[in-house]
């Protein structure tokens, strides 16, 4: 993850260098650049020509972005750039005193309100967050969502159900079968079918259960185990595994990425299909899939070629970390194809950041 600091005076790039250190605890490569005038005595790279042309750069190369000074020089830095709170960085204001912690943009997808917390905790601050699900104590179905893996279908759609809470109703809950819930259920969230808006956890692409309005949120943990005959192209692949998607109503979102032997890691068409699904390719040893107990269809000729008596079962499951097959091989024109699903527990109280 990436990250930048920049500060307008010597106090505030002081305070700069601890912020620094608390990012760097969380695994962020930090830049931390100040005015150009203070930049040697602040021991600090400078920011060149000026603070607008550095967040030109950075506001689409980082996830985080940290002001420290007065808000308006953060927001009319900032201005230009915004998009979309689906794809804008978190944005931080601190004042050069350490006093306040202020999440400007990203608040919950980009995760700005929870960072605004975990560094003003670490600076004996006090985040200043404003967004209403956060004053009321509510559940805040996007940010959750981020936090956990989570592909949110409509921003529209968690906004009624945000508005929903914050305007005192109750809300209803929907998860797949397979799926277990751990603790407690937020404020005003009830497992009710019945209720006219609620969110639904599920692998379904067309799931709406509620009446009204359905917050379809979707767990990345559906893992695609591919094999297939030597320089089999792309169109092969798709043919197969697109149709099998939507035969089964899974989600390509849901995808978390693709796995076979390690004999194929050259092969040019699977890793084409990562790439244009924009999923990571996973490629295990004979040995590794070897080991994996369970119940997978053999086949004494893959046995003799790859030295594993199943691919694409094998190593679906190996790639979920233990997970369960929804799809058993099936095969078309040389390519074979199974579906292995995550375990998956479901704590709607887990927001927290992750060290």
């Amino acid at each position: 993850m990436e990250a930048a600091i920049y500060s307008f005076s010597l106090r505030g790039a002081e305070l700069a260098k601890r912020i620094e250190n608390v990012l760097s605890d969380l695994d962020y490569r930090v830049s931390n650049k100040t005015v150009a005038k203070y930049a040697q005595q602040a021991a600090l790279a400078p920011m060149l020509p000026d603070h607008n042309a550095a967040c030109s750069e950075d506001f689409f190369r980082c996830q985080l972005l940290v002001f420290v000074g007065a808000v308006g020089i953060a927001v009319r830095t900032i201005a230009p750039f915004i998009k979309s709170k689906l794809t804008d960085p978190a944005v931080l204001s601190i004042d050069e005193r350490g006093n306040f912690v202020i999440p400007l943009l990203a608040g919950h997808i980009g995760g700005a309100n929870e960072m605004a917390r975990y560094v003003a905790a670490a600076l004996g601050a006090q985040a200043c967050v404003t967004t209403a699900t956060d004053v009321n104590g509510l559940f805040a179905v996007d940010e959750w969502a981020a936090r956990n893996n989570m592909v949110l279908c409509s921003l529209k759609a968690a906004k009624d159900f945000a508005a929903a809470l914050v305007a005192g109703e109750r809300v209803g809950l929907y998860v797949d079968a397979g799926f277990e819930v751990a603790g407690n259920l937020p404020k005003q969230v009830e497992f009710n079918g019945s209720l006219p808006i609620g969110m639904a956890i599920t692998l379904s692409k067309k799931l709406a259960p509620f009446r009204g309005t359905t917050v379809r949120l979707l767990p990345k943990i559906v893992h695609l185990g591919i094999g297939c005959k030597r320089n089999t192209p792309l169109e092969r692949i798709e043919a197969l595994v697109l149709p099998e998607l939507e035969r089964l109503a899974l989600d390509m979102r849901s995808v978390a990425g693709i796995a076979s032997v390690d004999l194929k890691k050259d092969e040019q068409g699977l890793l084409a299909f990562a790439k244009k699904y924009n999923l990571p390719a996973h490629f295990y040893s004979a040995e590794e899939l070897n080991a994996l107990e369970g119940d997978f269809t053999p086949s004494s000729f893959v046995q003799s070629v790859v030295g594993v008596s199943n691919v694409c079962e094998r190593s679906a499951v190996k790639d979920t970390g233990g997970g369960r097959l929804a799809l058993k091989k099936t095969s078309l024109n040389g390519v074979t194809l199974a579906i292995a699903v995550e375990d998956l527990v479901l704590d709607l109280q887990h927001t927290g950041l992750k060290k």
